[in-house]
């Protein structure tokens, strides 16, 4: 499945955000790739380029690389004359496993950064398509496995965290197969990081009271805290809520329309007054402005203490709260499913689990003995 037209092959520049140039190829008109069964523009070559040499040692080197990188386009120009593909194979091991995790990364939820980050640790910034063999990636999961909180002195990452990174980078791999870039399905021959089943934190309703009564040095993390236990909002989703996320809905009341950040699903969300008082007044942009995740952390713990809770809680657990109390209420598992955005009614039979356990310790507290 060739062109009849013979294929120009031009040397190309792509400034990467470390600041160095990749040298790639490009293919004019595309040539086909029989590995992802479609055209194909570019191959990347995995040379590159100081992007502002500093001596003329960097400026030498450029030019080594550069003679290198026109010699390879000379030899493809001339198999493509020949309609002698072979080269496709080879290009692919060869290409750069690492940049090509970045670009998957790019556009997907924090996880994928925090995984690119370990990743790119542990393979000490540099990694081929060739190098990703089952070894090597049981390797990384050893790796991970062995993470800790804090690098130098803390305690392992918990093992739904292990899970949760080992999973996204199996999401990679499996990409990387279908695309053509692996040329075996490494996923076959892995075993998972099993999860357990989660602790869930949250708050009981007259200790959310106790929070809104005091006083928080950041007033914005107060109003987007009280905001979450009142929809159940996951922190990455209240960084990004603008005010055109916030319209007036048919039945008179106001509601949210978010794609949520993490799962990338569309979710139209009812908002209830109070709910929509702790967003401030109306404006434009972003109505939690000058909030921070850094915001959750310190300032957090320290107004759960000012307030007189001692629970170990995160701001993710102001979501669990939400989730817990909707239900304690009353409201059924699949509502509060779609309040959740979850992609799955099993996910939200946790707080289900939760309920039930606080129904039995009511029923336990009263004794005759």
């Amino acid at each position: 499945m060739q062109s009849s037209t013979v294929t120009k092959v031009t040397l190309r520049e792509e400034k990467l955000r470390s600041g160095k140039l990749s040298l790639y190829l490009d293919f004019y008109p595309p040539i086909w790739n029989p590995h992802i069964k479609k055209m194909s523009r570019r191959e990347f070559l995995g040379l590159y380029l100081y992007g502002e040499p500093k001596d003329k040692f960097e400026m030498e080197y450029n030019e080594e690389i550069r003679v290198k990188a026109r010699g390879i386009r000379a030899m493809r120009e001339l198999a493509i004359i020949n309609e002698e593909f072979g080269f496709l194979d080879r290009t692919k091991k060869n290409a750069d496993f690492l940049e090509y995790f970045r670009e998957k990364a790019k556009g997907k939820y924090q996880k994928w950064d925090i995984v690119l980050k370990h990743f790119s640790d542990f393979c000490n910034g540099r990694c081929l398509m060739k190098d990703v063999t089952i070894g090597f990636c049981n390797e990384f999961r050893s790796y991970i496995l062995r993470l800790k909180v804090k690098p130098k002195k803390g305690a392992p990452i918990s093992r739904n965290s292990a899970a949760g990174y080992w999973s996204t980078f199996r999401a990679l791999l499996k990409i990387a197969y279908k695309e053509g870039w692996l040329k075996e399905n490494v996923n076959d021959y892995l075993d998972s990081i099993e999860w357990e089943d989660p602790k869930v934190n949250y708050l009981e309703m007259d200790e959310v009271k106790k929070l809104a009564a005091t006083p928080c040095k950041v007033e914005v993390l107060k109003r987007a805290s009280l905001f979450a236990c009142l929809t159940g909002l996951r922190i990455s989703d209240i960084l990004q809520l603008r005010w055109e996320n916030i319209e007036l809905s048919p039945d008179g009341g106001y509601c949210m329309r978010i794609r949520t950040q993490k799962t990338k699903t569309q979710a139209t969300l009812p908002l209830s007054d109070e709910a929509l008082a702790y967003c401030g007044e109306r404006g434009s942009g972003l109505v939690f402005r000058g909030l921070s995740r850094a915001h959750t952390r310190e300032p957090f713990k320290t107004w759960l203490k000012n307030a007189g809770i001692t629970k170990k809680l995160t701001f993710h657990g102001l979501r669990h709260t939400f989730a817990t109390l909707l239900v304690s209420n009353g409201t059924d598992i699949y509502t509060v499913s779609k309040m959740m955005t979850h992609k799955n009614v099993a996910t939200t039979q946790i707080y289900a689990e939760v309920v039930n356990a606080k129904k039995r310790a009511a029923a336990n507290s009263i004794s005759l003995k």
